[in-house]
């Protein structure tokens, strides 16, 4: 587990290196870009290869129940990140949601599995993004006004989501975690 505690620590680094020392991330110019997703990508691969070695404690299983409502949760998470890619109405109503999202598929996650190493790594990712979105909001003051959204964007966001849920689920039954139970 401390390989996901390390990648999670490297990861927040990464994320919040732009609002903490702003002067320092804006001398790095268009390569600081290239640090934060060098470190990203290492990050990630810390936390999975802490994941997928990691022992804990086993609190619940997975059940049909849970296993539906992981998934509506997912498509929900999904739908928020392409939302926000388009722009979209929900963007009115949720001021972040890519990290709104974020959160939701933490929690998602954290319910269809139930143990120890899922509280730290799903847990873990869900404080980040919540600190992530205090920090923005202190830094940025008050949102901007609401915007009108054109059917098109709608449209786009939902068949985004449909297409990257069907691929993110096919990927998963090949790894042999079947999401749909």
């Amino acid at each position: 587990m401390i390989l996901i505690a390390a990648g999670l620590i490297l990861w927040s680094l990464a994320h919040f290196w732009k609002r903490y020392a702003p002067d320092h991330r804006a001398g790095f110019g268009e390569r600081g870009k290239a640090i934060v997703a060098l470190a990203s990508v290492a990050a990630i691969v810390l936390m999975v290869i802490g994941y997928r070695g990691a022992e804990g404690t086993f609190y619940w299983g997975r059940s049909t129940a849970l296993t539906g409502i992981n998934n509506l949760l997912i498509l929900f998470s999904f739908y928020l990140f392409a939302a926000s890619g388009a722009k979209t109405r929900v963007t009115n109503f949720i001021r972040h949601p890519q990290l709104t999202a974020v959160v939701i598929w933490s929690v998602a996650h954290i319910l269809v599995n139930g143990d120890s190493p899922s509280f730290l790594l799903f847990g873990g990712l869900a404080v980040w993004a919540l600190a992530e979105m205090a920090v923005i909001n202190r830094a940025e003051g008050p949102r901007a006004p609401y915007h009108a959204v054109p059917i098109k964007k709608e449209a786009t966001a939902l068949i985004v989501t449909v297409v990257v849920f069907s691929i993110v689920s096919a990927v998963h039954i090949w790894l042999g975690y079947n999401p749909f139970g």
